[in-house]
């Protein structure tokens, strides 16, 4: 499986799911600039891919635009919760990730709500 994260996902973040062992592609260093549009056909590209955001935006694409073979993982939190979310988030990939494919996902640092997606 492989995350894709988002430009606004703290690259720490990104360094602790790597150090797990997940193959993270990050758009911040690697395709920095490009649309939703466009990271939503690189999610589609790959096998079993999840976007991680913090960009409500993508809950729009996937309920109001219907756009399908789409996985999302979306954080809401405050600043001073980013050690909370970083360690739930971490969790929640270790212990369900399969579980995460074709359903928008919502994070915060007290609930984990889920969707599945058609």
């Amino acid at each position: 499986m492989i995350i894709i994260a988002d430009e606004n996902i703290p690259i720490l973040l990104q360094e602790k799911l790597i150090a797990k062992g997940f193959n993270v592609v990050s758009i911040f260093n690697d395709f920095r600039g490009i649309t939703d549009f466009k990271i939503i056909e690189l999610a589609q590209s790959y096998n079993k891919a999840i976007i991680l955001t913090e960009v409500k935006d993508f809950g729009e694409w996937v309920f109001a635009h219907h756009i399908k073979n789409m996985s999302v993982v979306f954080l809401r939190y405050h600043f001073k919760e980013t050690d909370l979310i970083f360690e739930k988030v971490t969790q929640l990939f270790l212990t369900h990730q399969l579980e995460l494919l074709n359903r928008f996902t919502t994070v915060t640092v007290n609930k984990i709500r889920t969707r599945e997606l058609y």
